[in-house]
């Protein structure tokens, strides 16, 4: 009862904080050598979190509408800020599940620094939101969005499958944008277009067309671009460690705030083991982004009873310790793997739920 308690005086916005302070800390940690092309580099991804399904959770996070009500569960859509070089979290939006990525993605604009390159899948390619970034004093690298042709046969030609185009602003405003936001976008951008394809067996994706405000062809190479570019799919491991290593798929929370609180924990302690990882691999010259976030956990559980109960001069002995047995162990490069996109365990046979608990114990009845 009394942790229950806790729980609720504990203010949102201090958990909220510290999962920010700790990514940015960490950000702040990393030398120049480290950054891509000596530039700090933002990934955007989106997710949903599940959670129990009291009236308050319903209403503030509704099912998806495909549902029949009382057949399905609420659900959180999550926009995330990712740091390539730490792995961290640096910033986090929660709104309803009928969110789209692109209006998660425009509330987390403000909280890139100036210079900072901004990485995502094609729901960000769009003429307004580079425009936004580069007002911002940030590039962008994004995924050519499904409904704008490919232009390699125009525009100035600087590379194989490699060039520079001029959009055009669009004639009429698109949804989601206010007026004197449309206004004031420009008539003309010129981006790069660099397009590519990818022979591993397996991957569903087999071709890639990039986006970049990234212009300068000896400086932005196009090898640098496909490297960056596979971070954005890297991203997707870190999100499901979240949900699945740390257990924040299927949240607990009863109300709303609740929910709220024990994402942004679920993260802290994600920003936490990724400073502890970082630390290890500074004291052993080891990638940190190459050692198991899993391992690290597990480590650090066997070490928290006796780091608490030791003098300073020991704890740091052990905590030397610790790094040194979380470091010595990185994963290796699995260049080329693919697995087939099948599952062995075979799920119970009992149908899915299409119509409410109460009125399925009336018919039993």
């Amino acid at each position: 009862m009394r942790t229950s308690q806790a729980r609720v005086r504990l203010p949102e916005n201090f958990v909220k904080k510290l999962v920010k302070k700790t990514g940015q800390n960490l950000e702040k940690e990393v030398k120049k050598e480290k950054l891509w092309c000596g530039r700090h580099v933002k990934v955007f991804d989106g997710s949903t979190v599940s959670m129990p399904e009291p009236k308050k959770n319903q209403e503030d996070y509704p099912q998806p509408s495909s549902q029949k009500e009382g057949c399905g569960f609420p659900l959180a859509k999550l926009g995330v800020l990712f740091s390539i070089a730490t792995g961290a979290v640096v910033d986090i939006v929660i709104d309803i599940y009928r969110t789209h990525d692109v209006k998660l993605a425009r509330c987390l604009y403000h909280f890139l620094n100036p210079g900072d390159v901004f990485l995502s899948d094609r729901a960000c390619c769009s003429y307004a939101d580079i425009c936004f970034l580069k007002n911002q004093d940030c590039d962008a690298v994004v995924r050519l969005h499904k409904s704008r042709k490919q232009q390699l046969k125009k525009g100035k030609r600087i590379g194989s499958c490699d060039r520079l185009v001029t959009w055009a602003k669009p004639k009429s405003k698109p949804p989601g944008l206010s007026t004197e936001e449309f206004e004031s976008l420009p008539e003309n951008l010129t981006v790069r277009e660099v397009h590519y394809y990818i022979c591993i067996p397996g991957w569903r994706t087999k071709e890639v067309t990039v986006i970049t405000t990234l212009l300068d062809a000896q400086v932005y190479p196009v090898k640098e671009l496909v490297k960056i570019y596979e971070f954005r799919w890297d991203v997707e491991l870190d999100l499901r460690h979240i949900k699945t290593s740390l257990g924040m798929a299927l949240l607990r929370g009863k109300t709303p705030e609740m929910v709220r609180k024990e994402i942004y924990v679920h993260l802290l302690a994600y920003n936490l083991l990724r400073t502890v990882m970082w630390q290890a691999g500074i004291a052993h010259a080891v990638d940190s982004l190459r050692i198991s976030l899993q391992e690290t956990r597990h480590h650090l559980q066997n070490f928290v009873s006796e780091l608490k109960d030791v003098s300073l001069k020991k704890r740091k002995k052990l905590f030397q310790i610790m790094l040194n047995l979380i470091a010595h162990k990185p994963l290796k490069k699995r260049v080329g793997r693919f697995e087939p996109r099948v599952k062995k365990r075979r799920p119970k046979s009992y149908p899915l739920m299409q119509e409410p608990r109460s009125i399925l114990k009336q018919k039993i009845a």
